[in-house]
C-alpha cells in the first residue's frame, strides 16, 4: 500500500509527501530523519492521509495537493 499524507508541524504549517509505509515515515520525520522541510519544525501530528495501490498514483496525488493553496488543503483535510 503507498499513502499520501499530510502532516501539520509545529509552526502550524503543513507538509505533503508520500510512503510506503506511513508509521515508518511519521517516526522519521519526528526523529528529524523524514525530510528537510519537517527536521526544523518538529514535533509533525498527522492529519490526513489517502491510499494508493501504486507509488506512482501517490506521488500524482502528492504533486496535485502541493499544488493547493493552504485553504484549499484545509478544505481538503475537513
Amino acid at each position: 500500500m503507498n499513502y499520501t499524507y499530510i502532516v501539520k508541524c509545529s509552526d502550524g504549517t503543513f507538509y505533503t509527501g508520500w510512503t510506503n509505509d506511513l508509521t515508518r515515515r511519521m517516526e522519521a520525520h519526528n526523529q528529524g530523519r523524514g525530510a528537510k522541510y519537517t527536521k526544523a519544525r518538529r514535533p509533525v501530528t498527522l492529519i490526513y492521509y489517502e491510499t494508493f495501490e501504486t507509488k506512482e498514483e501517490a506521488m500524482k496525488r502528492e504533486y496535485a495537493i502541493k499544488q493547493l493553496s493552504r485553504k484549499e488543503k484545509e478544505e481538503l483535510i475537513r
